[in-house]
């Protein structure tokens, strides 16, 4: 059984340009989610959530290897943010943060490997944020993206370069700021971190 990693397979999605915007059609997928609020430097609700995605994401991607139906790379962080009664995401209000944590599921994985996964992690350590996590189909649909290379302190200049690629353009911003983590910021340098940061346009 030969190994998937669905970041190469949707290399469209998961891999842009740093240099330049692109502009992508954004499939239907499906995502273990969790919502949350505040900033993520500092909120334990924050680390929670990402604590029970990552159990969860690491159990169903065993089981059904073990299984012998699927093997795959479990996919990078994603997550959705947006300030409630404000158009557009604001970059330096980060206590009113709200956020969808989410990582997205291969078509293997059905609701019922979900609710077993889930119920397997609940009795090994039992994160805490476990019972909040849905498992959802999402459809971004057409978007525009670019890879921010460095800090996540530092997206300002990059998100505003999508922006203004996107009304240059003829677009007009809709939906959620949408960032994909894909470095580990424990192995990383903060200089060389990569995050995909993706804005849904119409």
């Amino acid at each position: 059984m030969k190994k998937v990693d669905h970041k190469k397979v949707l290399n469209e999605l998961y891999r842009p340009s740093s240099r330049k915007p692109s502009e992508v059609d954004v499939p239907e997928m499906n995502f273990l989610m969790i919502d949350g609020k505040g900033d993520p430097n500092i909120a334990q609700e924050y680390q929670d959530a990402l604590e029970a995605l990552y159990a969860t994401s690491y159990t169903l991607k065993f089981n059904l290897k073990k299984a012998k139906i699927a093997d795959f790379t479990v996919m990078p962080l994603e997550g959705l943010w947006w300030v409630e009664g404000s158009e557009g995401f604001k970059f330096d209000v980060k206590l009113d943060w709200c956020w969808t944590s989410m990582i997205m599921q291969p078509e293997p994985v059905t609701r019922n490997d979900v609710i077993a996964a889930i119920a397997e992690a609940k009795e090994k350590k039992d994160p805490p944020a476990l019972q909040k996590i849905r498992f959802e189909s999402f459809r971004e649909g057409y978007s525009v993206q670019i890879i921010h290379i460095g800090p996540w302190a530092e997206e300002q200049t990059t998100i505003d370069e999508l922006h203004n690629y996107a009304e240059e353009q003829g677009f007009k911003l809709r939906g959620k700021h949408h960032e994909i983590y894909l470095s580990d910021p424990r192995r990383t340098a903060p200089e060389k971190l990569k995050t995909v940061i993706r804005q849904p346009v119409a």
